[in-house]
């Protein structure tokens, strides 16, 4: 199966760095094929016989602190997984100057439609969708100031998600299509 591994606040203001390529050889030595990294934020594309994504996610973390003594959460998604994200993603909703669009994947523990009730939404500005695995959010640069998205950072579920922007999703869809 293929397999996307978003790691949670890796190369971030120049914290938690991590060289993608010593990142890779971890993730081969732990027995994931065809491992591709896309940008410096660790997103990593793979191949792996295991269907099982919680154990996915342990061995990569518990691999992650043996060879970078780091305890980084990471969250593993199938093409399936992602692909019905890229479904649910309106085809306006654009990451520029004029929009800012995020995908915020959930852990587990905390991937619920429920999730939504926690988040301090402005309904007037604010655009935002739940998928399993997933909310979608969205808001018009002007209103950037003005979103409760911008308090997320104070919540609990915060420490539970890895953000990336719409644009980044699609070409991490776009790369595993290509596999």
């Amino acid at each position: 199966m293929i397999y996307i591994a978003l790691l949670r606040g890796i190369n971030v203001g120049g914290k938690n760095k991590v060289d993608m390529k010593l990142l890779k050889t971890t993730f081969e030595h732990v027995g994931m094929n065809d491992v591709v990294t896309y940008i410096n934020t660790g997103n990593i594309i793979f191949r792996s016989n295991t269907h099982d994504k919680t154990e996915l996610s342990r061995t990569l973390e518990e691999a992650i602190l043996a060879d970078f003594a780091l305890a980084i959460k990471v969250v593993v998604r199938s093409y399936a997984d992602i692909q019905t994200v890229i479904q649910a993603l309106p085809d306006s909703w654009a990451n520029n100057d004029v929009m800012k669009s995020d995908v915020l994947f959930l852990w587990d523990e905390i991937d619920n439609e429920s999730v939504m009730d926690k988040l301090a939404l402005r309904q007037d500005i604010d655009r935002v969708k739940y998928v399993p695995g997933a909310i979608l959010w969205s808001i018009d640069r002007e209103n950037a100031n003005k979103s409760g998205m911008k308090k997320i950072i104070s919540l609990t579920i915060y420490q539970h998600m890895s953000i990336r922007n719409v644009n980044t999703t699609r070409k991490i869809f776009e790369l595993m299509q290509a596999y």
